[in-house]
């Protein structure tokens, strides 16, 4: 029997957010074994896109030139926009995002200009490019906000709910469980 993510990603384009990050980079590495077509990291960290590379050379030798590095930001909307553009993804795993709990408390203005702000300007780019699928990276603290990074999270999730039938992108939200010490 074929994997059914096998046949979902299979000869697609898939750009992953936040792919130098700890969910991202979980993420990049379960997509290479799907036999896509390309895979496009997008992450503002060059350091870390640049080890997720060399990863990725180690593991799925065959897939390395099918690998591109963008490096930009997700509140950037002209570079946003560019590399939708230039790569046409079918699929987008947005897992850009502040993640860190006693981190945001202490930089509310950044949580909210990450956490909204970029997934509003990487959900747009999508609806505007004819993503298939886009599906949000959230977090259990997104139930019942009681900090700045949950809130900021449940706002990205209304975010996409809101794109959801304004074109073809269908929008999905997956809660991952709590973070050890976050």
């Amino acid at each position: 029997m074929i994997n059914k993510n096998h046949q979902r990603f299979a000869n697609q384009v898939i750009l992953i957010t936040g792919a130098g990050g700890s969910i991202g980079s979980e993420i990049v590495m379960q997509v290479c074994g799907f036999d896509p077509a390309k895979v496009v990291l997008f992450d503002f960290d060059e350091t870390a896109l640049h080890n997720m590379r060399q990863k990725i050379q180690r593991r799925f030798p065959l897939l390395t030139e099918n690998v591109i590095c963008t490096v930009g930001d997700v509140r950037d909307e002209v570079r946003v926009h560019e590399v939708f553009s230039t790569y046409s993804p079918s699929i987008v795993f947005h897992a850009a995002a502040y993640k860190h709990v006693p981190m945001m408390e202490f930089n509310p203005p950044e949580a909210v200009k990450s956490n909204i702000f970029g997934t509003y300007c990487v959900a747009k780019a999508a609806v505007k490019a004819g993503v298939q699928k886009f599906v949000m990276i959230s977090t259990d603290k997104a139930v019942m906000p009681t900090s700045i990074m949950g809130a900021t999270k449940r706002m990205a999730e209304n975010v996409c709910r809101a794109f959801n039938g304004t074109g073809p992108t269908e929008f999905i939200a997956v809660r991952f469980g709590n973070v050890l010490g976050s």
